[in-house]
């Protein structure tokens, strides 16, 4: 008496909980498609028809089976039906720093484009460090994503590049690329020479000489946008006043960098940091100092964050529009998922310059 009616009433009870509230002994078994099937009276295959969008199912049968789904809560296997199809339709993008609002927001575009496309976002950070990186790349690859984005990571190290080897990459922000090696890995970049160039000129119509720039060389951007500095400075004559502050790309790296500079006599007047997080550390620096902004400082950064936008901050800074590379990078990568050999592709957005009060002439 004790064995079949228990497995017959336990196995009735599986059955049920999908329906069934929990009664707190335990989590409710997630509702499968044969539960589905059950529920809308149809045949599991009709349902599979219908999860896949396809067209050959009548209207009476397809909104049954939604039906049926939304209510037993079920979702579908997206492992088995990865195997099914081959894909997995998920982008894996792998972020230097997500601490920086450029990143941030460079993601923001590019999960709207992916989105439409079809294609949901998994994100990693790899806080400048390789280990960091390998391992959130080797995590993507487990979970077999159709296409990775490298934000702000030149593709060097050797999981990187094998990486790249068999699945659609873009990278952006870097140039550090080698053909060789990543023949069909494409690229968007900001022209971060132009942006430099735009930054120093702007200074300079306000009257200032002693230009000095903070860089971090961590990323080929930084080191662009330190050639574009050099470049304009020595366009207008003023290769005597060059002054370059190695420092980190962060709040606390941009503070120090201006410490030094602002402790030397003379001083700079003007400061043109590699991005906004280095800027808002330069105002900070200067305020410790009892300097004024922009009368005794004019600070230019880099990016347009949304940070360097709002009223306590007001920094002119230089604007790579990064919901547009997010787009671009988003439609570079589907295309190269529906074609793999295609020949790499660089796409260069052009920065423009944004005025706001942290800069202004010398005072007499």
């Amino acid at each position: 008496m004790s064995g079949p009616p228990v497995k017959t009433t336990v196995t009735r009870a599986r059955e049920l909980a999908v329906t069934v509230p929990p009664d707190g002994s335990g989590p409710r078994p997630r509702p499968t498609i044969r539960n589905v099937a059950e529920r809308a009276g149809v045949s599991k295959s009709l349902v599979s028809l219908v999860l896949r969008g396809s067209p050959h199912v009548s209207e009476h049968r397809r909104q049954a089976v939604l039906e049926a789904a939304r209510d037993l809560g079920y979702r579908p296997n997206a492992v088995a039906r990865s195997l099914v199809e081959g894909r997995t339709h998920l982008v894996g993008a792998l972020v230097a720093d997500l601490h920086n609002p450029f990143y941030a927001e460079f993601l923001d575009g590019l999960q709207e484009s992916l989105h439409g496309d079809g294609l949901r976002l998994l994100i990693g950070n790899s806080q400048w460090d390789p280990a960091f990186e390998d391992e959130a790349v080797e995590a993507f690859l487990e979970l077999r994503v159709d296409g990775l984005v490298l934000l702000g990571i030149p593709p060097t190290s050797e999981t990187l590049i094998e990486a790249t080897a068999y699945t659609p990459t873009v990278v952006v922000g870097e140039r550090d690329i080698d053909s060789a090696l990543l023949g069909g890995v494409d690229i968007v970049v900001d022209d971060d020479q132009l942006g430099s160039r735009l930054a120093v000129d702007h200074l300079v119509e306000l009257g200032h000489r002693r230009i000095a720039h903070i860089e971090s060389s961590c990323s080929s951007s930084g080191r662009f946008r330190c050639e574009g500095y050099l470049v304009a400075m020595r366009r207008h004559a003023l290769a005597p006043y060059i002054t370059v502050e190695q420092g980190e790309a962060t709040e606390e790296g941009g503070a120090r960098a201006a410490r030094s500079l602002l402790t030397r006599d003379p001083r700079p007047t003007a400061i043109f940091a590699v991005n906004d997080r280095v800027a808002v550390g330069v105002l900070s620096a200067a305020a410790e100092l009892g300097l004024r902004v922009p009368e005794d400082l004019s600070v230019v950064g880099y990016d347009n964050s949304r940070l360097s936008g709002t009223a306590p901050i007001s920094l002119t800074t230089v604007d790579q529009p990064r919901r547009a590379m997010g787009r671009s990078a988003a439609a570079l990568l589907s295309d190269r998922i529906g074609e793999p050999g295609k020949a790499s592709r660089l796409r260069q957005v052009t920065p423009q310059l944004v005025v706001r009060r942290s800069s202004g002439p010398i005072e007499a």
